[in-house]
């Protein structure tokens, strides 16, 4: 596959992902939201609550999709291996730690608060495990991509 079919390739993928998450927070999680409260009504209160506080987790993924889109575009170019790439992974790194941590305190504070069930912190223990294992893949990858165009570099300054 050649640069542009790769770049292309990312980029339809990063579309995909951007599609389903506006269904899932904006279709799946209100309609899955009303049908808790239909079941169990004592949960009507933290319906709104749980809901913006879900919104919000939603930007930082928005925000590495933007950079997976610049990361597509470089790859594009033919410059896979730049330091570029490197800072836009360290910073997808940076949005994934953080919302593993926003979203793992926030359910916390909610639970403390009475507006949430148990359940639903182990449901984000799992969203946060995997947010976790982003970090970790991003920040990997941030290192080998910066020290690729560090070898890359080097070598074309070698005759």
């Amino acid at each position: 596959m050649s640069q542009k079919g790769l770049a292309n390739a990312l980029k339809a993928v990063i579309i995909g992902v951007a599609v389903c998450g506006l269904l899932i927070y904006f279709y799946f999680l209100p309609v899955w939201g009303r049908a808790i409260i239909e079941q169990a009504p004592v949960y009507e209160k933290c319906y709104v609550p749980w809901m913006v506080f879900l919104w919000v987790t939603a930007l930082p993924c928005y925000l590495v999709l933007v950079c997976g889109w610049r990361i597509s575009s470089e790859i594009g170019a033919d410059r896979s291996f730049s330091v570029q790439n490197a800072r836009l992974l360290k910073y997808i790194s940076a949005l994934a730690a953080f919302d593993s941590v926003f979203l793992f305190v926030g359910s916390g504070v909610f639970f403390v608060l009475g507006l949430s069930h148990g359940g639903m912190m182990l449901f984000c223990i799992v969203v946060v495990f995997a947010g976790v294992t982003v970090t970790v893949a991003a920040a990997a990858l941030s290192h080998l991509v910066y020290r690729a165009a560090e070898l890359e570099e080097e070598s074309e300054l070698t005759i």
